[in-house]
C-alpha cells in the first residue's frame, strides 16, 4: 500500500484530501507538528508528499529542501501561490509537479496516481524496493531507513535483496548461497554466516533490530 503524507496547515482541505486519497486505498496521514516535518516526515516513509507552499513556522520550499537531503520521494506543490515565480522555485528546490488551488479533486488524484506509477513501476525496471519502511535502491546498492543510508557491500546487497524480493516466506541457505555464486568472491557456508552477522550488525546500529530471522535448517527471512 503507497503511503502519501500532506503537509498542508488548512484541516478543512487536510481532511479532504485525507478523505479523497484513503477512498483510492492509500495510507495517508497529514503533519501535525509544523515545526517538525522532517521528523514526522522521517517516521511515515511516504512513497508521495503533496506540499502546501505558505505553512507555519517554515514554507514548504524550506521543508522540499530538507526532503531532498535524504530522500528523492516525489513531492507534488500545492498552492494558491501557482503564478510563474513560485511554480519555478518549487521545481527548481526539488518538486516534482505543481498543482494550483482551487484544484479539482478528481484530476489531482489522476496526477498522484500517474506519479506513483512512474515512480514505483515495479512490473518494469524495478528501481527500489521498500519493505517495512525500509528501502533498498537497486541503482547505488544502499539502504535508506528513516533518515539514514546505509552502504552495504556487493554481498550484503544480494543477500537484502534476495530477502526482500522473497519477504513472504523463508530464504534457504543453499537459495542465498546460489543468489551470491556469481560474485567475484568463493562463498561457501561459512562465508554466508559472516556476510549474514556483519550485515545484521549494521541494520542494528541503524536501529533495525532482529530484521534479519533465522529459522533452524530453515533459512533466513525479513521479519514480519
Amino acid at each position: 500500500m503507497f503511503r502519501i503524507l500532506i503537509v498542508e496547515d488548512d484541516e478543512v482541505i487536510t481532511k479532504t484530501l485525507c478523505k479523497q486519497i484513503g477512498t483510492w486505498g492509500y495510507d495517508v496521514t497529514s503533519i501535525q507538528d509544523f515545526n517538525n516535518v522532517l521528523t514526522e516526515f522521517s517516521a511515515f516513509n511516504p512513497h508521495l508528499v503533496l506540499m502546501d507552499i505558505t505553512l507555519p513556522f517554515f514554507n514548504g520550499y524550506h521543508w522540499c529542501n530538507e526532503i531532498r537531503k535524504t530522500s528523492k520521494v516525489p513531492i507534488i506543490f500545492i498552492s494558491s501561490a501557482s503564478d510563474n515565480m513560485n511554480i519555478i522555485m518549487a521545481m527548481n528546490m526539488g518538486g516534482d509537479d505543481f498543482i494550483a488551488k482551487p484544484f479539482d479533486l478528481n484530476v489531482l488524484t489522476a496526477k498522484i496516481q500517474a506519479m506513483l506509477r512512474r515512480t514505483y513501476d515495479f512490473s518494469t525496471n524495478t528501481s527500489i524496493i521498500d519493505v517495512h519502511g525500509v528501502t533498498l535502491n537497486l541503482n547505488d546498492t544502499t539502504l535508506m531507513y528513516k533518515e539514514q543510508k546505509i552502504d552495504l557491500t556487493k554481498n550484503e546487497f544480494r543477500i537484502m535483496s534476495t530477502l526482500m524480493e522473497n519477504k513472504e516466506k523463508y530464504v534457504s541457505r543453499d537459495e542465498m548461497m546460489q543468489a551470491l555464486w556469481d560474485t567475484d568472491e568463493f562463498i561457501d557456508d561459512n562465508t554466508l554466516t559472516v556476510n549474514v552477522a556483519r550485515l545484521r550488525k549494521k541494520l542494528e546500529e541503524a536501529g533495525l533490530e532482529e530484521f534479519i530471522l533465522t529459522k533452524k535448517g530453515i533459512g533466513y527471512r525479513i521479519k514480519e
